[in-house]
């Protein structure tokens, strides 16, 4: 379906507010470039009744909470506006960081081991070094890495800091290269390794333009390991129910294996974001990402809550 009138949703009220809107003015520009006539909708809290009037379709570019956590994709399904990206159950999954790995257990996709404190919950039973993060949150917000016991309480109250419930996702460090794949529609991008300076790909890392370098690892002894990260970040994205767009992320041992980190609903369109990276680096360039990503909307009527 081809859509002419596309609302940019943008803002928002979660930690990333900032980050979505960098991302969502980009879209703006690259939909027009691609032809589209789009709005800016700046969201300054959660619900878009009223602001999609005229619009036949919504871009999501809402980075965490409301925009990735099915709010916002069940109350376009309500209003039956196509929209951007996964659907309300899927994202509410995988914004879930515990669900998701629950989910790729039981499906047989290797994640790091991990365990879950409930709020009160002091001590781990992970032995250290261990990755502390938030549970439902992203863009690397509330994590810290681990290696010595005294800097355990400060790391768990800084996850808590950004989750209502008080729980805390502890995760076995992997050491290793930190990869990623980006996913658009059933297409799996190229392999971006990302070498942060300190081998910690912190906020600062992923957000300041110059500080984290970027490379496609190619050639052939590395092209079948490539081939099965992007194998498994389509079996990842398809087990949690997945659709549209999106990034997988992962750790690989310096053995060679491969573990999923994490997917990302909605993925980052900053100048420093990822998918267009890979996208450009498969022949994509931006507009044409933006127009291929808005002709897969779809919305599920009845879908709700």
């Amino acid at each position: 379906m081809r859509f002419w009138n596309v609302g940019v949703l943008m803002g928002g009220c979660s930690s990333e507010r900032e980050i979505s809107l960098t991302s969502g003015h980009a879209v703006v520009e690259g939909l027009r470039a691609a032809g589209y006539r789009t709005t800016p909708v700046i969201l300054d809290h959660e619900s878009v009744t009223g602001r999609l009037d005229g619009m036949d379709a919504a871009f999501v570019a809402l980075h965490g909470g409301y925009g990735e956590n099915g709010g916002v994709q069940a109350d376009l399904d309500a209003l039956r506006i196509p929209y951007t990206g996964s659907g309300a159950a899927a994202s509410r999954m995988a914004m879930c960081k515990i669900a998701t790995k629950r989910r790729l257990l039981e499906a047989g996709i290797p994640t790091a081991e991990f365990e879950v404190l409930p709020r009160g919950a002091d001590r781990t039973h992970l032995p250290l070094p261990v990755v502390v993060k938030p549970p439902r949150d992203g863009s690397s917000v509330g994590i810290s890495r681990v290696i010595a016991p005294a800097d355990f309480p400060a790391a768990l109250a800084e996850a808590r800091n950004h989750d209502a419930a008080g729980e805390v996702l502890v995760e076995t460090y992997l050491p290793g290269r930190e990869w990623t794949v980006g996913i658009v529609g059933e297409e799996a991008f190229p392999v971006i390794e990302i070498r942060p300076p300190d081998g910690w790909y912190d906020f600062k890392a992923k957000y300041t333009r110059g500080v984290s370098q970027y490379i496609f690892p190619e050639g052939p002894a590395i092209d079948a390991l490539t081939k099965t990260c992007r194998d498994l970040a389509l079996a990842a994205f398809r087990v949690v129910g997945c659709r549209g767009m999106g990034r997988v992320d992962f750790r690989v041992l310096p053995d060679g294996r491969p573990f999923v980190l994490e997917i990302n609903t909605i993925p980052g369109f900053t100048p420093t974001s990822l998918l267009p990276k890979a996208a450009a680096r498969a022949g994509i360039d931006f507009p044409q990402l933006c127009d291929r990503i808005l002709s897969l909307a779809r919305c599920d009527p009845g879908g709700g809550r």
